[in-house]
């Protein structure tokens, strides 16, 4: 574990551990929580990777579930426990309604960790080929989940509606993103723009109402 970015975060500013490897993904929360008074890691950063067995029923258990693993792991550090550290995590998916709302919390493991996404989104498409447009609503969803150094939850959760594509495009998103259709843009989530996507996706919305959370937070503690 790298501790020295932890231990040498700067007079005023709380530790913010955002429990991702996904580069992508920390490029939007970084992008989003710009100018709260933290210093925001992810665990690459920190050199460390989760063990958190997502067990959980719905997307709120789950980033409980991976928030609390890395906090429960740097408290038991002698040198970490004094610090104020916020950890945060995210569980998000899509949620068909052709298909009863899956993959829902099992998005990132349907049909194997091992399946790359062009894999999962070719087959969404061919299950849903049949499908007409009006019956091919779909919703991400996110929840992300802040233990704050107490240990005490912050939870947000927000969605984005859309349907899913008849066929994949788009290049500025990851995951699901290029089979994602936003009706009111004529667009997958793949195909606008990175800073518009932050505007209205599941996980920008969530980034928003959890950094309003935090700022209240913080505010009262004095940072």
């Amino acid at each position: 574990m790298n501790k020295e970015e932890i231990l040498n975060t700067p007079s005023g500013e709380v530790t913010v551990i955002f429990a991702t490897e996904n580069e992508n993904k920390m490029v939007e929360i970084r992008e989003i929580m710009e100018g709260l008074p933290i210093k925001l890691l992810s665990l690459k950063d920190i050199g460390i990777r989760s063990q958190a067995e997502e067990t959980g029923a719905t997307f709120s258990e789950n980033s409980e579930i991976k928030a609390r693993d890395i906090f429960d792991r740097l408290r038991a550090d002698k040198e970490l426990s004094k610090k104020d550290i916020i950890v945060m995590a995210d569980d998000s998916g899509l949620c068909i309604d052709a298909l009863h709302g899956a993959p829902g919390v099992l998005s990132a493991r349907w049909l194997g960790h091992d399946t790359g996404y062009d894999e999962k989104n070719r087959i969404v498409l061919e299950r849903l080929k049949d499908v007409p447009f009006e019956k091919r609503g779909a919703a991400f969803v996110c929840d992300i989940c802040a233990v704050l150094p107490d240990g005490s939850v912050l939870h947000a959760e927000e969605e984005m509606r859309g349907a899913i594509a008849e066929h994949s495009a788009g290049e500025n998103g990851f995951g699901y993103d290029p089979i994602f259709f936003l009706p009111e843009y004529g667009k997958t989530s793949s195909e606008i723009p990175r800073e518009e996507k932050n505007r209205i996706s599941h996980r920008g919305k969530a980034l928003k109402k959890m950094s309003e959370s935090l700022k209240n937070y913080l505010k009262k503690a004095g940072c």
